[in-house]
């Protein structure tokens, strides 16, 4: 394998491809090329249980003829078939049956320069440190009183790159790190335990909390899960903790997709421009954040990325789009395409996340004498196509203000356009996902317990 930071052959196998396409009959194409390298350690009980390594180099040819559009792909870059797998894409793009939103983005949608988010780490930890990294994120947790177990501690660091280059004349590459550390421990005996996690992920090492912190968080949030005891059914006001209160953005960007407003499969449908949630309020996406763990300088049709409001004051102002979707809602494409190198484009979020509100967690908390604070959540009961919503779930009761046993093995129910009119979000924003969001306040939903 190359160089972990060269791309050139991955930039002159893409090119050689496209050539190859046009030779062979194609009217357009583009080529991608993704680098992938990585190493994790996980630890339990201060014993390496795995030790991982990956590296891969992988390029995916797109080729039309007409509307119609054929996708090959090879993990052997650097190999001498760049012709018969053009061939191979030409004969099949023949066949394939017509698309008329399918081609190329539009040569003034481009990007025309590549700027630079500083997405690269290049001091990558060896395997020794992130095993030390590991060991030290479990035994911070399993020095917490109440802690009786370690489900495992890991840590790992990799490359990712990307390298497009299209018969349009674009030409565009870059390559991000990603450095990672997790704990999961585990608090009481026999039937009675309870488990608990907690994380960090960043583009640098330096951006990394500390896996001792990491560690001392886990074993903390699984000892106050200990003893949960079971509620009544009734409505009442629900907040989300900030670890997944992203899940309810995470569902409007489902919404607001725009294949899914293409196929009419969404709750959303006909409610561009309205407001959906209340005044104030801004969901914003932006694939230019500095060290961003989904930043990109352009997307994967080459189009140039920018910030944008998707939620402004509250208002619908956008669909998520890449060039097809786009087309087929005679729209312009947001610059939001994704794909991998043996798929055709199709639109998604980068760095996604809820601006912050004005009150502190506490705030909303104090404001609510009967209520539930959300900190697990269970299984994938979100329909985009009507709104409904009912997800098992995990967290403490609220009683006058105050956060006061744990609770388990219940329901939350609600409705997605219900919940998005009333949220609320608190102060305490932190980017440690690719989605994000501040701890938020639903004003009222079932919990569904005894």
């Amino acid at each position: 394998m190359t160089s972990l930071f060269d791309q050139s052959i991955l930039s002159t196998t893409a090119e050689r491809l496209v050539e190859a396409a046009k030779r062979a009959g194609a009217d357009a194409a583009d080529a991608i090329a993704v680098r992938g390298i990585s190493q994790s350690i996980t630890v339990r009980d201060d014993i390496v249980e795995e030790s991982k390594r990956s590296e891969g180099d992988n390029v995916g040819l797109r080729a039309f003829v007409g509307r119609r559009q054929a996708l090959v792909s090879t993990n052997n870059p650097t190999g001498e078939g760049a012709q018969a797998l053009a061939e191979r894409a030409v004969a099949m793009a023949r066949a394939a049956p017509e698309d008329q939103y399918a081609g190329l983005a539009e040569r003034d949608l481009l990007a025309r320069t590549i700027p630079d988010l500083d997405l690269l780490d290049i001091a990558l930890p060896d395997v020794d440190a992130l095993e030390e990294l590991a060991r030290t994120a479990e035994r911070a947790a399993l020095a917490i009183p109440g802690v009786t177990k370690s489900s495992g501690a890991s840590a790992s660091a990799g490359i990712g790159g990307v390298v497009l280059v299209t018969s349009e004349g674009f030409r565009g590459a870059y390559l991000g790190s990603s450095h990672g550390v997790s704990m999961q421990a585990i608090a009481g005996e026999g039937t009675a335990m309870e488990t608990d996690y907690d994380f960090s992920s960043a583009r640098h090492a330096a951006d990394l909390e500390g896996a001792e912190k990491i560690g001392r968080t886990a074993g903390e949030r699984a000892v106050r899960r200990l003893n949960p005891r079971k509620v009544t059914t009734r409505r009442v006001p629900v907040i989300y903790d900030r670890r997944v209160a992203a899940s309810l953005i995470g569902h409007l960007a489902a919404a607001i997709n725009g294949s899914a407003i293409a196929r009419k499969t969404s709750f959303l449908q006909g409610h561009l421009g309205d407001r959906i949630f209340a005044a104030g309020i801004s969901v914003i996406d932006d694939p230019l954040r500095r060290r961003g763990l989904r930043s990109q300088p352009f997307d994967a049709e080459g189009v140039a990325t920018s910030r944008r409001a998707l939620i402004d004051d509250g208002v619908l102002t956008s669909w998520v789009l890449d060039c097809a979707s786009a087309r087929e809602l005679s729209l312009k494409t947001t610059g939001n395409a994704q794909r991998g190198v043996s798929s055709a484009p199709g639109p998604g979020v980068s760095n996604l996340h809820l601006a912050p509100g004005r009150l502190t967690p506490r705030d909303l908390i104090s404001g609510i004498s009967d209520g539930f604070y959300v900190t697990d959540l269970i299984g994938m009961g979100a329909n985009v196509v009507t709104g409904d919503y009912s997800r098992g779930a995990a967290g403490f009761w609220i009683e006058r203000g105050e956060l006061t046993y744990a609770v388990s093995e219940v329901t939350i129910a609600s409705n997605l356009p219900d919940m998005f009119r009333t949220l609320a979000p608190a102060d305490d924003l932190k980017f440690r996902q690719g989605i994000n969001a501040p701890t938020v306040l639903v004003e009222e939903m079932t919990v569904a317990g005894v």
